[in-house]
């Protein structure tokens, strides 16, 4: 990073429009809080050229190596990630320098007619690219008398929108985060409640990473992180990485603050793991204080992790499980 107040900071990002509309904004805030000017350097990564199921090449972590190869490298001072796609491990010598706050973390449908998940036919056809999304959905549906039938699908937004505006698919199932950075929210014809289906964990928030010798950058970096967010995300992926779970693995997690009027008494951990025809399922959920310190987030995760593998949740995983 040069001392240059003038020289840009460079931003690695994918290019597809979600990728570069939320990197944008995230340049945008970079810029405020350090008078610097950000340029987006576009990165193709494997997972946006490929073809086969997100399953298959190794789940969204693919989108990340290219991105850190290029951190790696000093091609780029900082990326920009979904949190959601991180792999739960990080490596040495990158930094997690800001977790900003978090969007909506709920799933939702878009449905032919403005229908409600609730009120699709008989044999509804939903896409997602998610044995998570499945894994609920079919669970929701056996306990519910619905009859659906989930169907594997790839693509960006606009792709996966037009599957339901060609008749093809009755409902898609898409996270509001993404649909609400592109402007396209008012798409949506149901929100899906975290009781019918717990998100990925991390999804809604974004994480901006680099170098970890930069402390400078780090520092500034900083000063978009959102300490609830930070904890909260945490605790899901400490969940996710206790499982012995890749990001595609049909796990759902929600960490959220109790509060009682304006203050916040108290952190709730919320998990599901499940086949993903929903015939079984583990869902379990904890509270406690809020973390104040990353071993405490993390704590709470595996906490709960290992009370859900005594209830058999790791058959559940079958060969997701990384």
């Amino acid at each position: 990073m040069s001392d240059n107040p003038l020289t840009p900071l460079r931003l690695g990002t994918r290019r597809s429009r979600l990728a570069m509309a939320q990197s944008g904004q995230v340049a945008e805030a970079v810029s405020r809080v350090t008078g610097r000017p950000v340029e987006l350097v576009e990165i193709t990564t494997y997972g946006d050229t490929s073809r086969e199921h997100l399953a298959q090449i190794g789940g969204t972590g693919v989108f990340v190596t290219a991105l850190r190869d290029a951190l790696l490298r000093g091609e780029v001072d900082f990326a920009v990630h979904s949190l959601k796609d991180l792999p739960t491990t990080q490596p040495a010598d990158l930094v997690l320098a800001a977790v900003p706050v978090r969007e909506d973390p709920r799933d939702v449908i878009v449905a032919r007619d403005a229908l409600k998940f609730t009120d699709l036919p008989r044999g509804a056809r939903i896409g997602t690219g998610s044995p998570r999304r499945a894994a609920q959905l079919n669970a929701y549906a056996r306990s519910h008398g619905l009859d659906i039938e989930t169907v594997p699908i790839r693509g960006n937004v606009d792709t996966r929108i037009g599957y339901v505006h060609d008749g093809e698919l009755d409902a898609v199932v898409l996270a509001a985060a993404g649909l609400s950075r592109i402007g396209r929210i008012d798409e949506v014809t149901d929100f899906l409640s975290v009781d019918t289906v717990l998100p990925a964990p991390g999804q809604g928030a974004l994480a901006i990473e680099c170098a970890a010798d930069n402390a400078e950058l780090i520092a500034l970096l900083g000063e978009l992180d959102d300490p609830f967010t930070r904890v909260a995300v945490t605790a899901e992926r400490s969940l996710l990485a206790a499982l012995e779970a890749g990001c595609s693995a049909p796990v759902g997690a929600l960490a959220d603050l109790l509060a009682d009027g304006q203050i916040v008494k108290e952190m709730r951990l919320r998990a599901v793991v499940g086949t993903t025809d929903g015939t079984r399922t583990v869902q379990m959920s904890t509270t406690g204080p809020v973390p104040e310190t990353y071993d405490q987030a993390t704590a709470l995760g595996r906490e709960l992790a290992t009370e859900m593998l005594a209830q058999g949740a790791a058959g559940l995983m079958g060969e997701r499980a990384q």
